[in-house]
């Protein structure tokens, strides 16, 4: 078993681009909402020498960001048609997206949108860069952002994919409210249902979005979707379970995992060890496991509770958690745009 680095500070996965072009016009579509507040305080963290435009629904809406303060400009084609912009990450619903988002490509701006709007569309790349990164060139101007139940889950899986060759995929998750915006959290902290139709207090309420004809929510049908695509993997077989857990912040997940190789339990201890943006955090004897309470305002995903299953060969069992605003959202985003930096700096991916 591996103690944890818990109490480590420290992203040594991931890298932090110093070198980008100086004084990009970024704009950030929604960034009066949880995930494209986080997306500045991200761009704010990696030190990106930009000019930021800021919209919402409506003009000289505050954005507080540590000691920063920003104003917004509404969300108008009046209001970004005379920018140059390089690039424009969209945090808003996918109706918004749908209208908007084609507005700033033909504006000249890379999109990295973080709704459900563009992820099925074949022409647009779904990238996560440490799992799938030849996803992106030069040539792409529209980039979709994964659901960040699937973020976590692809970082995981894809260094096991490439070990052992994956067969069969089941997963439930464990979604915090964040995921479902400020009214969701609200609802928790004070016990309201403005979001939900159930009391989220004291609760599990086994749905996420609306319902499909196959029983199957769209939350569980993006999460089945979006990893075959990113894993590059059209006929994987995988299942999904989502539920939303009273907790603010961080989504967890319960995978089993079956390969087509064997594999012993040090194997895959071993693999995910090294693998990209992963921290394993597995050492039950002194109670060392991922935990959402730890993992928020991280960038890593945490991996954890390794155990063989003794019901079918070559299967496995392990606990996944990670950052649902940050690592999930936030973060991806970032990390997509440092890459298409790279890829414009002529850098090998």
């Amino acid at each position: 078993m591996y103690v944890s680095e818990i109490f480590l500070h420290t992203n040594k996965n991931l890298k932090i681009y110093n070198h980008m072009r100086k004084n990009l016009n970024i704009a950030i579509v929604g960034a009066t909402g949880l995930v494209g507040k986080k997306i500045l305080q991200v761009l704010l963290e990696r030190k990106i020498s930009a000019n930021f435009y800021l919209f919402a629904s409506g003009d000289g809406r505050k954005i507080e960001i540590g000691e920063k303060t920003f104003q917004s400009l509404a969300l108008s084609t009046t209001n970004f048609a005379h920018l140059h912009l390089d690039y424009a990450f969209f945090a808003v619903d996918a109706e918004i997206s749908k209208k908007f988002a084609p507005k700033f490509v033909k504006n000249g701006a890379v999109v990295i949108d973080n709704s459900n709007a563009f992820r099925r569309k074949k022409s647009v790349p779904l990238v996560v860069p440490q799992v799938n990164p030849k996803a992106l060139d030069a040539s792409k101007r529209l980039i979709a952002n994964p659901n960040c139940s699937t973020i976590q889950l692809v970082t995981a899986l894809k260094p096991l994919h490439d070990k052992f060759k994956i067969k069969r995929v089941v997963v439930s998750t464990y979604q915090a409210v964040s995921g479902a915006g400020q009214n969701a959290i609200f609802d928790l902290l004070n016990g309201t249902q403005t979001k939900f139709d159930f009391p989220i207090q004291n609760n599990l309420i086994p749905q996420i979005d609306v319902f499909l004809p196959n029983g199957y929510t769209k939350e569980e049908d993006k999460l089945v979707f979006e990893s075959k695509k990113i894993l590059g993997l059209p006929r994987l077989h995988i299942t999904a379970t989502a539920v939303r857990v009273p907790i603010i912040n961080c989504h967890s997940e319960s995978v089993n995992v079956e390969f087509e190789k064997s594999a012993t339990t040090q194997e895959v201890f071993e693999t995910l060890k090294k693998a990209k943006n992963v921290v394993l955090q597995d050492d039950t004897q002194n109670k060392i496991y991922p935990m959402p309470l730890f993992a928020n305002e991280r960038d890593e995903v945490f991996v954890g509770r390794i155990r063989k299953d003794n019901s079918k060969k070559n299967c496995f069992n392990f606990w996944v958690v990670a950052d649902n605003l940050r690592r999930g959202a936030a973060s991806n985003a970032v990390d997509i745009f440092e890459k298409m930096e790279e890829i414009y700096e002529g850098k090998d991916i």
